[in-house]
């Protein structure tokens, strides 16, 4: 028996080498499109970040950092890269027909070591062959994983990663999973088959099967478990999603290839880390919510522009509705609003009855879009300017419907209704900037108090005239000193708002001046009281909303 111990040690050794590069990869073509679209996405999405990044930098006066207080949502990190979701580009590998078993040793060695089995196990000897064998095969199997970079880490080292290194690690994982179920495991369980099956009445393939790919199978599995288990973040969402549509791609395969009894340990965990996935999602989702409702810096943006947290929010939902087959499985309950919440001035109500056919993601979704508008009009209040509250509100607003727009799969969620109610926000934010800017600039330019009666009277009150000039040309001076330096990020809607403020003011005014010009030029010092040419004040409204001041609009308009 000792003798046939080392037979069949040897055998194994002498045929025992790492499986071919070529050969740890399920379908070559399709990896390196997922490869390449993975890296594509990844690019595409970290572009958008920094693009995003450079536009709240730029938009802000270089000055985002000062925004921010302490908080939950790390808004000075571009919002977190994924490549394409999981379950979007895993459709070839789908059902257990993509396992791909290889031959591990020749058939005449196969019959060989067999031959030995048989010996070994009617004498009685069955443990000794199942350690001898267990122990090889886990080699081949270590040098396997090593080759695929899976790391032998705790579940408490994986905790303690930085967040930049798990997230590479999650992607590897997802791609090394694949060929460890389909190909490194189903592979072993044929060997074993070849070697074992038939062997007495006992499941001695299936044993030795357990026993040389247990740990590694707990090995691989921890890494997910870690990651479900870890601390929840915004962060974190759409890798945990990721690793959840590929185990929820797996799960079949797991069942077939670990389908012995003594693997259901195997099974009962994987099962247990898609559960825990789930939940982790739902969980960072509803965490999401109240992290933005609560986000709580207090320095108003410079400009009125883009808070850094809008941008945030929406690039973060947008990426959300990028996973809406997974979330809409995950997502069951609607977010808790509504009567919870009734009387409490730190939280906005809202009901959704008129929302009632929407799937609970889209009503989340939606409820994220109403707390970021209730924060935000909070922060509007931190201006002393009531005009600038209004254009912050607007410029957010309109931020958010564009973003909307912009996603069909968002668009799909939100709706066109909810999507028109947005629209009339923004829209009703600049009638109200409109309103509480020019209506006191416009009232300058009225007839009335400016009538005078008698023989010896032009019938309009000269004095009252001048001062009539005097107050519109104060105030206009401050309205376009200080709006010069706000900012309207989106190149439409600046010039929408400055085509509006033109179509008030440049025919009254135009209007005025013709009626009353002449009472002032049959005066002394007419250049005191009209300051401006109907066409300075056209070339003046092109100064508002560029964000910097009018000394430097002057300058290009120079050039």
């Amino acid at each position: 028996m000792a003798r046939l111990e080392d037979e069949f040690r040897n055998i194994l050794l002498s045929h025992t080498a790492p499986i071919e590069e070529d050969a740890l990869t399920d379908n070559p073509a399709a990896a390196a499109a997922e490869s390449s679209s993975s890296t594509s996405a990844a690019e595409s999405s970290t572009a958008a970040a920094e693009s995003g990044e450079e536009d709240r930098l730029s938009s802000s006066g270089g000055s985002g950092s000062q925004v921010l207080e302490e908080t939950n949502l790390n808004l000075s990190d571009p919002i977190p890269r994924t490549g394409s979701s999981v379950s979007n580009s895993s459709g070839s590998y789908r059902s257990t027909s993509s396992i791909k078993e290889l031959d591990l040793i020749p058939e005449l060695a196969v019959y060989d070591l067999r031959s030995i089995a048989e010996r070994m196990i009617s004498a009685g000897y069955l443990r000794e062959c199942i350690q001898v064998y267990g122990s090889v095969r886990k080699s081949a199997v270590d040098s396997s994983f090593r080759r695929l970079g899976i790391e032998k880490l705790s579940i408490g080292d994986i905790q303690r990663l930085e967040w930049d290194a798990l997230e590479s690690k999650i992607r590897r994982w997802i791609r090394a999973a694949k060929v460890c179920v389909r190909i490194l495991f189903a592979s072993e369980k044929k060997l074993c088959e070849q070697i074992f099956d038939g062997i007495e009445t006992a499941a001695v393939d299936e044993a030795c099967f357990v026993e040389t790919v247990k740990g590694p199978a707990v090995q691989l599995f921890n890494f997910a478990e870690a990651v479900s288990i870890s601390r929840r973040s915004p962060e974190k969402m759409f890798k945990i999603l990721d690793l959840h549509d590929a185990l929820v791609d797996l799960m079949p395969d797991i069942e077939s290839v670990f389908d012995a009894k003594s693997a259901d340990s195997i099974r009962v965990q994987a099962a247990e880390i898609l559960s825990r996935l789930a939940e982790a999602a739902r969980g960072i989702l509803s965490e999401f919510e109240n992290a933005v409702l609560r986000e709580p810096s207090k320095i108003p943006v410079p400009g009125g522009t883009i808070h850094p947290l809008t941008r945030y929010v929406m690039n973060y939902i947008s990426l959300i509705s990028d996973y809406k087959q997974t979330l809409i499985e995950l997502i069951m309950s609607k977010p808790s609003t509504g009567s919870r919440y009734s009387g409490d001035p730190t939280t906005p109500d809202m009901e959704f009855a008129e929302l009632e056919s929407k799937p609970p993601l889209a009503l989340h979704l939606i409820w994220i879009i109403v707390i970021l508008q209730f924060n935000l009009d909070g922060k509007s209040k931190l201006y002393k300017d009531v005009s600038l509250a209004h254009l912050f509100m607007m410029n957010n607003v309109h931020y958010i419907v564009q973003k909307v727009k912009g996603s069909m799969e968002l668009r799909e969620m939100i709706g066109d209704d909810y999507l028109r109610k947005l629209t009339g926000k923004f829209r009703q934010s600049a009638t109200n900037y409109q309103r509480a800017t020019w209506v006191g600039v416009l009232y300058c330019l009225r007839d009335e108090g400016l009538h005078v009666s008698g023989s010896f009277s032009s019938g309009v009150s000269k004095s009252a005239l001048r001062e009539r000039f005097k107050s519109f040309n104060g105030m206009f001076e401050e309205v376009h000193r200080t709006q010069a330096t706000w900012l309207i990020p989106d190149t439409q809607l600046r010039e929408e708002l400055r085509i509006s403020i033109s179509e008030h003011l440049i025919p009254a005014y135009r209007s005025f001046l013709g009626r009353f010009r002449s009472h002032i030029e049959s005066g002394r010092h007419p250049e005191n009281y009209i300051k401006y040419s109907v066409e300075d004040l056209e070339s003046a409204v092109l100064d508002f909303f560029e964000g910097c001041p009018v000394s430097q609009h002057s300058r290009k308009r120079s050039q």
